[in-house]
């Protein structure tokens, strides 16, 4: 399938989307949306990709954030609600993915392009990216992110980005728990490749049931979580693969994978 906002290609396991709209800044329009879904499931879907890269064609930008063209335009409200439901479909998705998803954040990140990163297992910036959420200072605010941004760093400094709308820099969004590693912008493709040639290498079929249940569990009650991820490690124990992979420890040998 060819993509007209987009770039999409598998290589190595790795299937890497980038965002290729550099006129508008990579603003994440209904149509690039509905084309990252489409990518995203095709990712899913295709048995030879264990791991997803998020990342774009922009030399200094990663996403602007949401199209405030498309945002300001007329329409009636049952159309603009429906039309706002592609953030959290999106969102969910890649949490529901199945394959882990990192985003390669190697210019700014904005708006609701954080809440893209962030729907992302890993985060891998380039120094000179920022972060922020800018809605509050054109009149609007980060409803939808907001729920991310929740889920990854303390509410006190949440509600600072969203009321205040400043940008952080990537040392800050480190500090914050919002990426996992910062590096020079030279080094962010070799980084990125790292990361994502060693999670090709390891059990896809674990990856898959480790990455659903940290989504499953994170708004349970501790006590339902125990008993959640105590169901989910007999499971895992019963697979192939964790069979083979203590049996290929115990071996010193590679283990291989079957999947099942």
């Amino acid at each position: 399938m060819s993509y007209a906002t987009l770039r999409y290609e598998v290589a190595d396991a790795v299937a890497t989307i980038a965002l290729d709209q550099p006129d508008t800044r990579n603003a994440l329009s209904d149509a690039l949306l509905d084309e990252l879904t489409a990518a995203l499931v095709a990712a899913r879907d295709d048995d030879a990709v264990r791991v997803v890269v998020l990342a774009s064609t922009h030399a200094s930008v990663f996403s602007s954030g949401g199209d405030l063209a498309g945002f300001g335009a007329t329409m009636p409200l049952a159309e603009r609600h429906a039309a706002n439901g592609r953030f959290p479909h999106l969102f969910t998705l890649i949490g529901e993915l199945g394959k882990p998803v990192i985003c390669a954040a190697g210019g700014h990140v904005l708006a609701g392009a954080l809440g893209l990163a962030l729907a992302c297992d890993l985060v891998i910036a380039s120094d000179r990216a920022t972060f922020g959420t800018p809605e509050i200072n054109v009149g609007l605010f980060a409803f939808m992110i907001a729920a991310l941004i929740g889920r990854n760093i303390g509410r006190k400094k949440m509600t600072e980005l969203l009321l205040l709308g400043q940008r952080i820099d990537a040392a800050e969004a480190l500090r914050l728990g919002l990426v996992n590693r910062v590096v020079a912008p030279e080094d962010l493709d070799a980084a990125v490749a790292d990361w994502a040639a060693q999670l090709a290498a390891k059990s896809p079929l674990l990856l898959r049931l480790g990455k659903d249940a940290l989504f499953a569990q994170q708004d349970m009650a501790f006590a339902d979580a125990l008993e959640y991820l105590r169901g989910q490690l007999s499971l895992a124990q019963s697979t192939e693969d964790a069979q083979e992979g203590i049996a290929a420890f115990l071996e010193r040998r590679e283990p291989q994978w079957k999947g099942r």
